[in-house]
């Protein structure tokens, strides 16, 4: 049905990541830090008028990308997306996705990428609003100063996603050597 969002929960090394999906995209994923209340509050302002149904076991497809990236073993989700918001948002989350696994951005260079230099705190208020953490990237962008702010999952998931990546990258080019 059209009108119904599907949740289910994915487990991970003591995280609980939560995943909603419309029809077969990914539109939410809840960070291990998120009340299932903001998840249901996020999913009402985004699609008034759908029900919120839990699915048992896991959510497909998409858990299991997640958990080969939190396991570090690929480099990219490619799950079926579907992003709601402005324009500039839009843009700013193709900007996001853009950025390189493995590599980080500023915000001011997601700015500047987008032409808009003088944007950077509605760069940072838009990446704030990804609602597709992990997937469109946002964890890649740090201050300017090379310091971690920011990230609804918190400075510490933040951190080990960056590490996460750092390693693979390293052990990739490793492998190609």
């Amino acid at each position: 049905m059209s009108n119904t969002l599907y949740w289910g929960n994915v487990k991970h090394r003591g995280m609980t990541f939560t995943l909603v999906r419309h029809k077969e995209a990914l539109c939410f994923v809840g960070l291990p830090n998120q009340s299932h209340d903001s998840i249901v509050k996020w999913t009402q302002s985004h699609f008034p008028h759908h029900d919120l149904v839990h699915v048992d076991g896991e959510i497909g497809q998409l858990a299991v990308q997640l958990k080969t990236y939190l396991d570090g073993e690929v480099d990219h989700l490619d799950g079926p997306l579907e992003l709601h918001g402005t324009q500039f948002q839009q843009a700013v989350w193709d900007a996001l996705c853009a950025v390189p696994f493995g590599e980080t951005r500023t915000y001011s260079q997601i700015a500047e990428n987008l032409r808009k230099p003088s944007a950077v705190r509605a760069v940072g208020a838009a990446i704030g609003a990804n609602p597709l953490p992990i997937f469109v990237p946002c964890h890649r962008v740090i201050g300017k100063d090379g310091k971690l702010t920011g990230y609804r999952g918190g400075i510490e998931l933040k951190a080990s996603l960056l590490l996460l990546e750092a390693r693979r990258k390293k052990m990739m080019s490793c492998h190609m050597n």
